[in-house]
């Protein structure tokens, strides 16, 4: 069991925020308008730069009373309109808002790392990868490829600040869910330590408040997860094989119940990266059963 004060702890169900804010001098917020269990009061949309017109990092769900909250922003940011969109990944509450942004501004340069599922979006995106730069006006991001939670997901260091736009890699507060379809538990570890050595100063997350010391989360974070590990090997050991559905009631007693079935993806990709390193093993299952569907034993 996690004590208390641990970040699985400190979910953001009941968390309030200001629809904008200014951060720093390069960087203004605009709150998505999209509150929900997995996002807090909404996802955190950035005007970037200090010019007339601002990079826009991620575009929300597409929701009508962001478009309002974009106008002030862009109001309170003292600038005109939009460079151009940068998306940390594809998942609906990051770029589900890219056409209400477009026709409320015009056209614009929409890019982020390539994916298969792009297609279905029917948006028209620039590829961008890791290491490739993006400039603006008293601004430059650095996109670092970060998979984990997502397959396709970027990070990018605002080189001004050796501050971090984490995307949803790392959240404000609590931990982000690594699900089994397109995340990668594995990839995700090896993003932290990546993004670790970095050495962030700050820290702007995709949902929650600004983090001010990004090195200190990061091995928060890095801890967390190695301790979950410990955890559900502990369960298997005393349990015997169990679903995951168990595990997650064993383990996660911190947290609300409408949250541990996002609790059982985490677990499920735990125990889908102790499988790959030979640590544990499904039961016999049936063809296509999915990882949170299994009954896992110890190898």
């Amino acid at each position: 069991m996690a004590a208390p004060g641990t970040p699985a702890a400190n979910v953001m169900i009941g968390l309030s925020m200001p629809e904008t804010d200014t951060w720093s001098p390069r960087v203004v917020t605009a709150l998505g308008m999209n509150p929900g269990i997995f996002t807090g009061p909404g996802t955190n949309t950035y005007l970037i730069g200090t010019g007339t017109h601002r990079i826009l990092l991620d575009t929300g769900q597409g929701v009508p009373a962001y478009g309002p909250v974009l106008a002030r922003a862009l109001e309170h940011a003292g600038c005109t309109g939009l460079q151009e969109i940068v998306l940390t990944h594809g998942h609906v509450d990051h770029i589900g808002g890219v056409r209400t942004v477009i026709e409320q501004v015009g056209p614009l340069r929409v890019s982020k790392l390539p994916d298969p599922d792009d297609f279905a979006t029917g948006l028209l995106l620039s590829p961008l990868h890791d290491g490739d730069v993006v400039q603006t006006e008293g601004a430059t991001l650095r996109a670092v490829f970060t998979p984990g939670h997502a397959r396709d997901h970027l990070c990018f260091w605002l080189e001004e600040e050796r501050a971090l736009f984490s995307g949803d890699n790392v959240l404000g507060i609590g931990t982000t869910v690594i699900p089994t379809q397109g995340g990668d538990l594995l990839d995700y570890m090896t993003s932290l330590v990546k993004l670790l050595a970095g050495a962030p100063r700050r820290i702007y997350p995709a949902h929650g408040p600004c983090i001010e010391d990004g090195v200190s989360k990061l091995r928060e974070y890095i801890e967390h997860r190695e301790q979950r590990e410990r955890q559900i090997v502990e369960a298997l050991r005393t349990a015997g094989p169990s679903l995951v559905p168990e595990l997650v009631k064993r383990i996660y007693v911190e947290i609300p119940k409408v949250l541990h079935g996002a609790a059982a993806q985490s677990v499920a990709s735990h125990l889908v990266k102790l499988e790959r390193e030979g640590r544990a093993h499904r039961e016999a299952s049936a063809e296509g059963e999915p990882p949170v569907a299994s009954r896992w034993r110890l190898a």
